[in-house]
């Protein structure tokens, strides 16, 4: 079994001439259609668009132009991106009776600005309320490495596309794990960034103050080369608190020398089974971290993290669950009313403790450079679990699948997830964060890098799909 050309592969072969952007499309539209009656990663495709795209592409190789740095590389968005002519499903039903958008988002121009060819948008949890992707109007993302388990959510579409080969870069948002977790259960690259670090103007809003966008990749290099593709001020959206450009493609090879990496324990600890705390010993091993770290208050930032996503998704969706509740995903739609009902104190609070508990977990960054932890407390269930067991306790599954993200997002840190294979998952991989300070995911993706280099952090084919070349 084999893996296609990896996207830093893609962009290297399409710049050197060895391959054409439009064979690449050609590559990656077969694989689209001859696994996704059985993926269900899409909601929506634009080949003949792409096509366009990509003779575009050719057409400025062949006059000698220079080419973007993602040129002829195919990607896709989750469906709460804003693409020219579509509507903007977030996942909903509710939605289709919007008018198309008039503009990209952002992010999506960016992507083309850099040469990368758009193939359609991506399956979701409904308004990005979820960790699983079972989205009842669109049916429920499958796993690629094993079908009749979850894809992770609410970016599930994003991180199953990636590992069944489909596309080689995709975008998704992150709020309270939404990255990290699809990252993990498919066994793909990930990157949540600094809060307020990319743009997200264009894109359908959850939770304003906690949102993040970022990409998913096949390889770190390529996750490099789109983050940096992504980066930029943006004076219209005022969540973005970006002035500057801070390259990190050239600064990955230097690995991990020199960065001082710790693993964090206690929480992080108590609620990962035994194949997570595996994959974080190995991801350990290979980065020569010893020491173990105490994050601050991760329990009190979890609770926290669910009032402020609660009360702030449920005041978005409020006039919408007033007329049209019936409408909604039945997975979500009693969190969403829940949400409207809070007090207003419990959110007021909510985000007081923020304010603190941000200042105590930056102050970690003053002796750590990197800090590892599991992306999940488990590895992807089963489709319809409602239940799993951490450590012998129980927990109701599609929560709790966020215990080990939530915490880290409602800080802001940038966090790379990385693609681990430990024993005892039945052929599952199961991720891990690399957790780095504010507007420091140039270490978070050195340290990548350097699992990469080791073969500890790897994609893996999916035995579950056709393999390439037989389509």
């Amino acid at each position: 079994m084999s893996l296609p050309p990896s996207l830093s592969q893609i962009a290297q072969t399409v710049a050197s001439g060895q391959r054409s952007a439009a064979e690449v499309l050609a590559a990656s539209i077969a694989r689209i259609e001859a696994t996704e009656a059985r993926i269900n990663a899409f909601t929506g495709t634009r080949f003949e668009a792409a096509r366009a795209q990509a003779a575009r592409v050719d057409a400025q190789r062949s006059r000698g132009e220079p080419l973007g740095p993602l040129a002829g590389v195919p990607f896709a968005v989750k469906n709460l991106f804003d693409i020219a002519g579509e509507v903007t499903l977030a996942g909903s039903k509710v939605n289709r009776a919007h008018p198309p958008a008039s503009d990209d988002a952002v992010l999506v121009q960016r992507l083309q600005a850099a040469g990368a060819v758009l193939v359609g948008s991506l399956n979701m949890d409904e308004y990005a309320y979820g960790f699983t992707t079972e989205n009842t109007h669109y049916g429920p993302t499958h796993n690629p490495h094993r079908l009749n388990h979850v894809a992770g959510g609410s970016s599930g579409g994003s991180g199953a596309a990636v590992a069944a080969g489909q596309v080689p870069l995709t975008l998704g948002s992150d709020t309270n794990g939404s990255i990290r977790v699809p990252a993990s259960f498919c066994g793909v690259w990930g990157l949540k960034p600094t809060f307020g670090r990319l743009s997200r103007r264009g894109s359908y809003p959850f939770v304003a103050s906690i949102d993040h966008l970022g990409p998913f990749a096949d390889d770190v290099d390529g996750l490099a080369l789109a983050y940096d593709a992504l980066q930029g001020p943006d004076p219209l959206d005022p969540g973005c608190f970006a002035t500057s450009v801070q390259p990190v493609t050239r600064s990955i090879g230097l690995g991990v020398q020199g960065l001082r990496v710790g693993v964090l324990e206690g929480y992080f600890v108590e609620h990962a089974d035994t194949a997570a705390r595996n994959a974080v010993a190995s991801a350990a091993a290979a980065l020569g971290a010893r020491a173990t770290v105490e994050w601050p208050d991760a329990a009190q930032a979890r609770a926290a993290a669910f009032i402020v996503s609660a009360s702030e998704g449920g005041a978005l969706h409020l006039q919408r669950l007033r007329t049209q509740a019936a409408e909604f995903e039945p997975l979500s739609v009693d969190r969403f009313i829940s949400g409207a009902l809070q007090p207003a104190a419990w959110y007021v609070r909510a985000q007081r403790f923020r304010r603190v508990y941000r200042d105590k977990v930056n102050a970690l960054f003053r002796d750590w450079d990197v800090l590892i932890a599991p992306a999940t407390p488990v590895p992807a269930p089963a489709i319809g679990t409602e239940w799993i067991e951490i450590n012998g306790q129980r927990f109701p599954c599609r929560p709790s699948i966020g215990l080990l993200t939530q915490p880290v997002s409602f800080a802001g840190c940038p966090v790379v997830a990385a693609p681990l294979w430990p024993s005892g998952t039945g052929g599952l991989p199961i991720g891990v964060q690399l957790i780095a300070a504010p507007w420091r995911e140039d270490l978070a993706l050195r340290a990548g890098w350097a699992l990469a280099q080791t073969g500890v952090a790897h994609l893996a084919p999916t035995p579950t799909l056709p393999q390439r070349g037989r389509e």
